[in-house]
């Protein structure tokens, strides 16, 4: 029996721990492909990124990917350029965990599928099977 009273939220370290989990558990051809793509997990998208991206309020954002992807000729870095990095918010995506019936690990592997999708141009569907076989 889990003891509520003793349980605290996932900390940042924990959240690299679950999305380094899921990483790993993506197809191996998948995991290939995304050599040099940096996965970060802050508490909240900074002001630039919310201002940049529309949002509302610092939960709008689950994820995001950050750079050139695949599909734009991102596979070959120049000089200068920034690694493509993902981001994974780690309050927003507790805040959606609390309202849905998803795992976390299960909500951390589709955000981080989705952000890597952009990456790769992927579309909803490739990333659901991505998904399902990382499950």
């Amino acid at each position: 029996m889990i003891h509520l009273a003793n349980l605290h939220a996932p900390s940042l370290a924990d959240f690299e721990v679950l999305a380094e989990s899921a990483y790993r558990r993506l197809p191996e051809e998948f995991r290939r492909l995304c050599e040099g793509v940096v996965i970060r997990v802050e508490d909240f998208p900074d002001d630039e990124t919310m201002r940049e991206m529309e949002c509302e309020t610092p939960f709008d954002l689950l994820g995001l990917f950050r750079g050139v992807g695949l599909a734009q000729g991102g596979g070959i870095m120049h000089t200068g350029q920034f690694p493509n990095m993902v981001w994974l918010y780690r309050r927003p995506i507790l805040d959606y965990w609390a309202e849905h019936e998803d795992s976390l690990g299960a909500l951390v592997t589709h955000v981080l599928v989705h952000e890597i999708g952009h990456h790769f141009g992927l579309s909803d569907e490739d990333m659901e099977a991505i998904e399902a076989a990382a499950g």
